[in-house]
């Protein structure tokens, strides 16, 4: 693994690189920290380069700010990393909010995408008026202004099944717990008010892979992942297990993005030179 500091404008943006082959840039959601993809970076580093890297504001990268941040803001970092550490181009996976900074990237950037993959991401505006979880951002928000950081965290993680049932990485938790106060004070605008450009994501020319794990299934963060995929009129897949699968079981959610990254990268025929070697 080489990491490093990536500059963009007004941050640095902490990143890690692992592996030769295609590119896969993975797109951490709420805590912004690539250290959530470790295990599943190096397990897929023997096909793929895998780039992760904290988002701007969060962990080891600079540039944070007191004022919110816009969506566009968050792709167009994803699309400098793409364009200065993968030579322009790039399968991409994002969870959670990294997954709605996908499809934003997606719409805004699609020259420099090789493909998207769109793991659970909350984008609570597409359901239905009165669904359960569609005010979800508003009350984490009200939360957050009444009692801070430590209340929303709490009820965020009571909103996410399999949270509590395993031991994060403590390098990560304290980094995490650092994070809070931007992210609901910073980043939950830009979240809450996503709405997918239908339009654009219709119009790409290539993949684009909805998700959901297996045991999130009727959550508030599963539901718009075939919401979206309906509307667009892209596939649909099932990952195993719960909404961070990737921390619990990080063989078990690799496997399943190997499978389909693999797929996406090869559908026009093409083989990455890394695969075409003699078997001996």
């Amino acid at each position: 693994m080489r990491s490093g500091v990536f500059e963009v404008d007004g941050a640095g943006l902490y990143y890690e690189v692992r592996g030769t082959g295609p590119a896969l840039l993975m797109i951490s959601g709420a805590g912004g920290d690539a250290g959530y993809y470790d295990g599943v970076a190096e397990i897929l580093s023997d096909a793929f380069m895998v780039i992760s890297y904290d988002r701007r504001g969060n962990s080891r990268s600079s540039g944070r700010s007191p004022a919110p941040m816009e969506l566009a803001v968050q792709a167009a970092d994803a699309r400098a990393l793409i364009d200065g550490l993968a030579g322009g181009r790039a399968l991409v996976f994002g969870n959670s909010g990294g997954a709605i900074i996908g499809l934003m990237l997606t719409a805004l950037h699609p020259e420099v995408m090789a493909g998207l993959i769109a793991h659970e991401p909350p984008a609570a505006n597409v359901l239905p008026d009165g669904a359960p979880g569609r005010g979800f951002f508003a009350e984490l928000a009200a939360l957050y202004e009444q009692g801070g950081a430590p209340a929303a965290g709490r009820r965020f993680a009571e909103t996410t099944r399999g949270e509590g049932t395993y031991r994060w990485p403590a390098d990560l938790w304290k980094r995490f717990l650092g994070n809070q106060d931007h992210l609901f004070g910073t980043e939950w605008p830009g979240f809450a008010g996503f709405r997918p450009d239908e339009a654009a994501l219709k119009s790409v020319p290539f993949p684009v892979v909805l998700g959901a794990g297996a045991e999130d299934r009727g959550t508030y963060y599963a539901r718009p992942s075939i919401e979206i995929a309906r509307r667009i009129g892209v596939p649909w897949v099932e990952f195993p297990g719960i909404h961070m699968e990737f921390l619990r079981d990080p063989d078990r959610f690799a496997a399943a993005v190997r499978v389909l990254a693999t797929q996406m990268h090869s559908r026009d025929g093409h083989v990455p030179e890394l695969w075409q070697g003699t078997a001996q």
